[in-house]
């Protein structure tokens, strides 16, 4: 209880300093500076301003509210992270929902560790620092990498290493943003999973990813099942000999792939000559022939 008290003593200290104009810290080699930078300091709530690197889009209303109200009987457990722009003005580099959430508490002052940072160093201590917590979303963590990539030019082995992931990982995570925006979403929401997601990736054409995502979510289809679907919708697509009286002509390939991707089956599309044509839908088993009629009822 003592050591608690003493480095609240300590930070409330160190803050006072911080307010005083003559000995304002711009930069390490400040007077003063080693007693500032990598220590814990209350901060006023008012003098730090939202971080507009911050990779986080989501805030979940009532998430927010239970951890006020931790932090209303316990206190903020874990300091924020800031970089000192100006005099007593700072600005968040992590911890923007304990921010939020002391706020909400009614708290004037918040423990911080204070760092000075230029733009880039606080682009990328913000990203490595969210990319590791657990509450992102896939697409956020994905969209964290790609920040990386375009604004900082890391490599996929150089985030590797800052972000202790296998690069494959990484990779993974990038991938998802060649989903169609609509399933991205559907990622953010909760409607499906990354393992989804990563099943899905797998086919380039968005009409037929809608497709299978509308399939998915309407019949609450697992990551195996989607994995499934996939396969046979990407069976229907390779190239068979064409016969006569089997022409397809007038029939774009879009087409036939999203009747593949809707049935999620190896259809056959028959054209004759005179225009006429039909369908031919395969089934494997009695599971799947109620499968493919719920479809059709639907």
């Amino acid at each position: 209880m003592t050591k608690a008290v003493k480095k609240q003593a300590l930070g409330r200290g160190l803050s006072a300093l911080l307010k005083d104009p003559e000995n304002d810290i711009r930069s390490v080699s400040d007077k003063g500076a080693d007693k500032v930078v990598g220590n814990i300091i209350e901060l006023e709530l008012d003098a730090i301003e939202i971080n507009p690197f911050q990779p986080r889009s989501n805030f979940n209303e009532e998430s927010l509210n239970e951890l006020a109200t931790s932090i209303r009987e316990l206190g903020v457990i874990q300091p924020i992270t800031v970089r000192k722009v100006d005099f007593n003005n700072y600005q968040l580099i992590s911890g923007e929902r304990r921010l939020r959430a002391s706020k909400i508490a009614g708290l004037k002052t918040i423990p911080a560790y204070v760092r000075i940072a230029d733009d880039n160093e606080s682009l990328v201590m913000a990203l490595v620092e969210n990319i590791q917590r657990h509450d992102l979303d896939p697409i956020e963590i994905a969209l964290s990498y790609q920040r990386l990539i375009d604004e900082i030019q890391l490599t996929q082995e150089q985030m590797s290493d800052r972000v202790g992931k296998k690069r494959s990982t990484i990779a993974n995570y990038l991938r998802l943003l060649k989903l169609d925006p609509v399933i991205q979403t559907g990622i953010r929401d909760g409607f499906i999973t990354m393992g989804h997601g990563r099943a899905i990736i797998n086919i380039e054409d968005h009409d037929a990813q809608t497709a299978i995502y509308q399939k998915i979510v309407s019949q609450n289809l697992s990551v195996r099942d989607t994995e499934a679907l996939v396969k046979s919708y990407q069976e229907g697509l390779k190239p068979k000999s064409i016969s006569k009286g089997k022409e397809t002509n007038g029939l774009s390939d879009e087409g036939k792939n999203r009747i593949a991707a809707f049935f999620g089956a190896k259809v056959d599309v028959k054209v004759a000559a005179n225009g006429k044509g039909k369908i031919t839908i395969p089934f494997q088993s009695q599971e799947d022939f109620n499968r493919i009629l719920q479809l059709l009822n639907a």
